[in-house]
């Protein structure tokens, strides 16, 4: 069934009103009719409707039911992801949109490749991601499109750290600290940080940064990951551990 995303002053009196590029997706493309099901998500609820009137611009649709969205985790995740190169953000992205994370920061860091030089082309680059966010969001029956935030510089998103119960920070050079060993001494853990370095890594200096702002390094492993690999491998750990994918502790 057809899943789209409204804001509140969408629905008035029993009727939702859906307009913009989900019109022309339900007109065009799906060549919706009255009486045609769709579901409608709106503030982590869904709304199962049914096409009441289809106009030019705008089709309407009265709800008959309406429940709970039960997909977002209540452990919610900050990615601050490094900044890759080519479309690797967008895997990024959608990947880890379905697991669960609840908000990707773009970051620059020492070692990036790719660079953002001007608001112009940060705003282009924010509007591409979100719609793979809106994507991501639809396709895995998610409450809520996760944001993506303007880029940031690394000095930035660690102070972001302070904000958060529990902050990590993959490195190749660390060997001892597993997440597990973490997560075994975390108690009510409601939101948590991953810092992931983008080609190349983290210096040495940003990673002593990090930890000056309580941010714990661990390692995943013995063998080196990409960093389009990291950051899902890093939040398929902590949603075991401390999220909803285990679905139970035992």
């Amino acid at each position: 069934m057809s899943r789209y995303f409204i804001n509140s002053n969408q629905i008035l009196n029993n009727s939702i009103s859906i307009v913009g590029d989900d019109y022309l997706h339900l007109r065009k493309v799906l060549r919706a009719v009255k009486g045609d099901t769709i579901t409608v998500c709106c503030d982590g609820y869904d709304y199962t409707a049914v096409i009441s009137e289809i106009g030019n611009n705008y089709i309407l649709a009265d709800i008959a039911d309406k429940v709970e969205n039960k997909t977002e985790p209540e452990l919610k995740v900050t990615l601050f992801q490094g900044l890759p190169k080519a479309d690797k953000m967008e895997l990024i992205i959608q990947k880890c949109i379905e697991l669960g994370v609840s908000e990707i920061v773009p970051v620059i860091t020492e070692r990036s490749i790719v660079r953002i030089n001007t608001v112009k082309d940060a705003d282009t680059k924010i509007s591409r991601w979100q719609k793979i966010a809106l994507e991501a969001a639809k396709q895995c029956n998610r409450g809520v499109i996760p944001e993506v935030a303007r880029p940031v510089k690394f000095s930035e998103a660690v102070q972001m750290a302070a904000q958060k119960d529990l902050s990590i920070i993959p490195y190749e050079k660390e060997s001892s600290t597993g997440f597990r060993g973490i997560a075994s001494k975390c108690q009510n853990v409601k939101s948590a940080a991953i810092y992931i370095g983008p080609e190349g890594g983290f210096t040495e200096q940003e990673i002593e940064l990090a930890e000056s702002r309580g941010i714990r390094k661990i390692t995943l492993g013995p063998r080196i990951l990409r960093t389009e690999t990291a950051g899902m491998v890093a939040l398929s750990l902590m949603m075991y551990e401390l999220g909803d994918v285990s679905n139970g502790r035992t």
